[in-house]
């Protein structure tokens, strides 16, 4: 019983080691590849700014670890899920790099046109 409970505090230590060291590691370059790639942008807009079909999901996306839950057991009726082996966690921390690297839009008071 002492040693499950071990071996599941390893298995988390683990998990947010690994998933640090996918953001430390990612390239948002890359990133950008395989989100035009796996069709992200299809739903998502290429940026990120969200669609018909998509929310936006950039420049602020969720937490990786937490992206990547969400791949894992997306729900079937808005957004397929991404297994492992078809969208390895290293190309979602790339993903991520992409969604976190695009700028924020412009404050909306800075653009004169619409302060008319």
């Amino acid at each position: 019983m002492k040693l499950a409970g071990i071996l599941v505090a390893a298995t988390a230590v683990l998990a947010i080691t690994a998933s640090a060291s996918f953001a430390q590691m990612a390239d948002a370059k890359k990133g950008r590849e395989i989100y035009v790639l796996k069709g992200c942008w299809g739903c998502h807009g290429y940026d990120g700014q969200g669609g018909v079909t998509g929310p936006k999901i950039a420049p602020e996306p969720m937490a990786l670890e937490s992206l990547i839950a969400f791949l894992r057991n997306a729900d079937k009726t808005r957004m397929p899920p991404y297994d492992a082996k078809g969208l390895p966690d290293a190309e979602v921390g790339h993903i991520h790099a992409y969604l976190t690297s695009l700028p924020k839009p412009a404050d909306w008071k800075t653009i004169p046109l619409l302060k008319q």
